[in-house]
């Protein structure tokens, strides 16, 4: 038995540079789903067929998930009631199915299939973007394309990072995602960009140029929240732009710390009666240990990670002693002409950081051997109808109701 798709009703309009075709060939390449038309090839009767109307935008997950749902019937909730937009069915009721998802207002299916929603296909929780995010079914109009950009691009953003990339990035990175889409810049060029941005912030900071270092040092951050968005929005992701992405994020930071300490060597052996070196080696030890948790807490104990487990653990990830808030204490320090207790402050709050991770890895540990598996906080919200916390808000996505199209 082998899996098919067949793109029914086309849409001219783009969304993030992309055709409604465009899109659906790269999710469907993703889902390891070949796309065919109408009588490009025999199939035989045990073969599966995807049907999709491509004049809406759907969800990735939805995608994902309803290849594993035979005889599933995806219903967008039209103002006008439920409207079939895609069908997951064999290859002897595909053709159909095809006149019953292009007509308008028909409600009987053949025997055997049923309908399906968004919510009930996908659950709430994307546990890969760490958020509560919903998911989303939207017919592709004229008047809702920007907004329907605008909800690619939210979608797109990891509800549990640290402060600067949820509130302080956004906006730009938008503009700037945008512009990339439109003029064929793909995410491995500008994570190529953020290499090289990474390497003139290690030389500059080693060379005492602590403010072009730090300008540096930003504009890489900015483009690493830039490049995982565009390759988001335009589903332009692969293993490799995965590991170039996140390699540079895990190595350079450290390698930062370490050069502007050594910058200090001649003017600041000491750092409030410590050694300049131990400052060095405790905040490289400090980031490792913090490192080694994460990964732990995440392979060995839940899947969600440590950041996810408890309200408290997503709150800390805002102001964790990892590269952006480590940043922003540099940047202040350098303002007030202070480059040695910048560096002792991130050694402070780095080992800070790493007691707070190594104390809830400890719990985590504790909690499973007297209680059970833990259960991330997000499991057990209702976004839909359940009432949150302004707290909770900061890392939930509301159901998008506002978002129409007459259809």
């Amino acid at each position: 038995m082998a899996t098919y798709a067949r793109i029914l009703q086309e849409s001219s309009i783009q969304l993030w540079g992309l055709s409604s075709r465009e899109r659906l060939g790269r999710m469907l390449d993703k889902a390891g789903i070949s796309m065919i038309r109408e009588g490009d090839q025999p199939l035989a009767e045990n073969d599966m067929i995807l049907l999709l109307r491509s004049d809406f935008l759907y969800d990735q997950r939805i995608i994902v998930n309803i290849v594993e749902t035979e005889g599933a019937v995806l219903e967008y909730n039209s103002p006008q009631g439920p409207q079939p937009v895609a069908a997951y069915v064999s290859s002897k009721l595909a053709d159909e199915m095809e006149e019953i998802l292009c007509a308008e207002g028909i409600n009987e299916y053949p025997e055997g299939l049923r309908r399906e929603s968004p919510e009930t296909l996908v659950p709430a929780y994307l546990k890969k973007l760490r958020k509560i995010d919903p998911p989303y079914l939207f017919p592709i109009t004229e008047e809702n394309q920007r907004q329907l950009e605008e909800r690619l691009f939210s979608g797109s953003y990891k509800g549990v990072t640290d402060l600067v990339t949820k509130w302080l990035w956004p906006k730009p990175a938008q503009w700037v995602t945008g512009y990339c889409s439109r003029h064929g810049i793909v995410p491995n060029h500008v994570t190529s960009v953020s290499l090289i941005l990474s390497i003139m912030a290690l030389l500059q900071f080693y060379y005492g140029a602590y403010a072009w270092g730090l300008l540096s040092a930003w504009l890489m951050t900015f483009l690493d929240t830039v490049d995982g968005k565009l390759a988001r929005v335009t589903i332009n992701y692969s293993s490799f732009g995965n590991i170039f992405d996140h390699g540079i994020d895990l190595i350079f930071p450290p390698l930062w710390y370490i050069a502007w300490g050594l910058s200090l060597q001649t003017t600041h052996p000491e750092i409030m009666a410590l050694p300049l070196n131990l400052i060095i080696w405790l905040t490289f030890i400090g980031y490792l240990v913090g490192r080694f948790c994460e990964g732990f807490f995440k392979k060995r104990i839940e899947g969600n990670g440590i950041f996810c487990w408890q309200l408290i653990d997503s709150c800390f990830r805002l102001i964790t002693g990892r590269r952006n808030p480590n940043l922003l204490i540099l940047t202040l320090f350098i303002f007030y002409g202070r480059a040695d207790l910048g560096l002792f402050v991130i050694c402070l709050w780095t080992l800070i950081s790493s007691a707070f991770l190594v104390h809830r890895l400890r719990e985590g540990l504790r909690y499973q051997k007297e209680v059970g598996p833990l259960r991330s906080w997000f499991l057990d919200v209702d976004p839909v109808n359940g009432q949150l916390s302004m707290v909770q808000k900061w890392f939930c996505q509301r159901p998008d109701t506002d978002i129409r199209g007459k259809h």
